[in-house]
């Protein structure tokens, strides 16, 4: 496939431990695993797109060697995640003989493993068992507690955080220096913005930019692409809340549902911008909770308009009541 046309996930996708962006502390147990040899089986748990399915597939290339394209069975749950797939396709895998050496084992890696359904982790659960002289299970998920307690107990389980900000930040400005695109301070910060810890879907949407306006990677490119509230509307509302001035925080959210935007967006950056907005701690805990409690109304499927001017006449009264104690 021709480079220019590779989707860039893949063509940055780490081949080495030592590549992985985040979660330094788990890196480092999986680094000391490819060094002895001797793995247990694995749950990955975490929130996507912080290299979970990206880490164990790097421990097996660095186990396996050129015996990888052989001995790694790689299955995506959601979409094979019935009784059949676990009798068929695993349990032919983990019967079939290679040739490795006396530390490697095979491995199965199975993608979103909580999809799976009962009977296929039970199932799943007898096939480790029967071979676990010869093949490794990775499963990777995003909560583990959907995994049968059989199955977990089986297992190391190994959990993943978000990654950090900075990190992210540093990883767009060297894919950008790669691909040769423009860009500023505020454009990278928008793309970190946008993924909320998750570095895959910064990467996606640092392409989608690219590709959408010629390279150019600003804030508001950004923000058209990935189809959000610009955070410094937000802000400008946090601005007039402090100072009290009612009307003209309201008719700032009042613009972006004119805009077209969901309430859901529109709350959730309100929420993200108020962790960041410089302002005393305690209203700054204070505000969350009524944000919060406006979130909850809105999923509930509550009128929005009436939801955010009933918020920002709370904010305000907030502020006016630690404004004058």
């Amino acid at each position: 496939m021709n480079q220019k046309h590779v989707p860039w996930l893949e063509k940055y996708r780490p081949n080495r431990l030592d590549d992985i962006v985040g979660n330094d502390a788990v890196i480092e147990r999986f680094k000391v695993f490819s060094q002895t040899g001797d793995i247990p089986n694995f749950i990955l748990n975490g929130p996507p797109g912080v290299g979970k399915t990206t880490t164990i597939l790097c421990l097996a290339h660095q186990l396996l060697g050129d015996h990888f394209k052989d001995a790694v069975l790689e299955l995506n749950a959601s979409n094979e995640r019935g009784i059949d797939v676990v009798r068929n396709k695993i349990k032919m895998f983990a019967q079939s003989r290679l040739t490795l050496e006396p530390h490697q084992h095979k491995i199965v890696i199975l993608d979103e493993a909580d999809s799976m359904t009962d009977g296929a982790q039970q199932a799943l659960r007898r096939t480790m068992e029967i071979f676990s002289a010869t093949t490794r299970f990775a499963l990777a998920c995003n909560t583990s507690e959907k995994i049968i307690e059989p199955i977990q107990s089986r297992c190391a389980v190994i959990r993943f955080g978000k990654v950090p900000d900075e990190k992210i930040a540093k990883k767009l400005i060297q894919i950008c220096k790669n691909e040769q695109l423009e860009y500023d301070d505020e454009g990278i910060e928008a793309v970190v913005f946008t993924a909320q810890g998750d570095l895959r879907q910064a990467i996606n949407n640092l392409q989608s930019v690219s590709d959408g306006y010629d390279g150019k990677i600003t804030s508001v490119n950004v923000f058209k692409i990935c189809d959000e509230p610009h955070p410094l509307y937000i802000k400008e509302m946090f601005k007039f809340c402090l100072e009290e001035k009612f009307d003209q925080a309201y008719a700032i959210v009042a613009k972006l549902c004119h805009l077209g935007y969901s309430s859901d967006d529109i709350i959730a950056n309100i929420l993200r911008v108020c962790k960041r907005y410089p302002m005393p701690e305690y209203l700054k805990l204070e505000f969350i909770r009524e944000i919060g409690i406006t979130q909850l109304r809105i999923h509930q499927g509550i009128h929005s308009s009436i939801q955010f001017a009933g918020l920002i006449a709370r904010l305000v009264k907030k502020q006016h009541i630690m404004a004058n104690n």
